[in-house]
């Protein structure tokens, strides 16, 4: 064989893999970072707590990953798992859509709370999750996170609240506006008996989400990055006809204008959260 011939064998082009070698990978095998693009296992982004390992960009958490980075192994109790929204204004297909984020979440609201130990300290939490229709407050959500804060006050423990929400949810009306009043009463009433409150925003945290409950904590923390504001930008931009700042309505740009009290990655969470309560139990 002459060397003509050797290179004359090369393939030109790169192949298209064929079907049955595309379903031969795995579902979910591979994750693509949606800030730097990078490609990774799945696998290895988990054990990461979700953190991309090229540029840090905090992949959203479900409810019970969040908790299981927290909590101490085994501790969890989940509260009131069985609430749920209903249709009290008849919304055109509102049970349906329920019905469907249920079956594909696994979960029966947008919030999940419960108690357990944190270090070997006893806390109680409530939990968003953003899969649940957004995180959208409805009437259901609004009550889970109602009875943590009044659990934390009969059991005089702290309560650690992640927020991560579009808002109130439309398809219930005034009756989802309510429960930022509703969250706000119980929250002063933990205020009155000296009650720990720590508020954890992530992204995002919008709406009536924002201007209620996530913006009372005794410490008000977020996770890198995360978008924290009540209105959307371009509204904001068209009320008052002025251009905002790039990194407007991020955490690092509220911590820079007094609004958190610090921007925590999320390795450091827990670490910071346990000390904050040992502080308080000391105190």
């Amino acid at each position: 064989m002459n060397i003509k011939d050797l290179f004359s064998k090369k393939k030109r082009y790169a192949t298209i893999p064929s079907e049955r070698a595309k379903q031969e990978v795995p579902e979910g095998l591979m994750t693509k970072c949606p800030s730097c693009r990078t490609i990774m296992y799945t696998k290895e982004l988990k054990k990461n707590l979700l953190v991309c390992a090229s540029c840090g960009h905090h992949h959203r958490m479900s409810g019970y990953e969040r908790i299981e980075s927290l909590f101490d192994e085994g501790t969890f109790i989940e509260y009131d798992k069985g609430i749920t929204s209903v249709n009290p204004l008849q919304f055109p297909d509102y049970e349906k859509k329920l019905e469907a984020i249920r079956q594909k979440t696994g979960l029966m609201e947008g919030v999940v709370s419960g108690e357990g130990l944190m270090n070997g300290l006893p806390a109680i939490i409530a939990v968003m999750d953003a899969r649940f229709i957004m995180g959208s407050m409805g009437s259901a959500a609004g009550e889970k996170i109602t009875r943590a804060i009044e659990a934390a006050i009969e059991q005089k423990k702290p309560i650690l609240l992640f927020s991560a929400s579009g808002g109130a949810r439309m398809q219930e009306g005034v009756l989802s506006l309510m429960q930022m009043a509703k969250t706000s009463a119980a929250l002063e009433k933990l205020n009155r008996v000296g009650g720990l409150f720590i508020s954890v925003m992530t992204h995002p945290t919008t709406g009536g989400v924002s201007a209620s409950f996530a913006s009372l904590g005794d410490y008000n923390f977020a996770e890198p990055k995360a978008l924290i504001g009540f209105a959307g930008r371009r509204i904001i931009e068209q009320t008052i006809r002025q251009e905002l700042p790039e990194d407007f309505q991020t955490a690092e740009f509220l911590l820079e204008h007094g609004q958190l009290d610090r921007v925590i990655h999320r390795s450091e969470m827990k670490e910071t959260l346990a000390k904050i309560i040992e502080m308080h139990q000391q105190s």
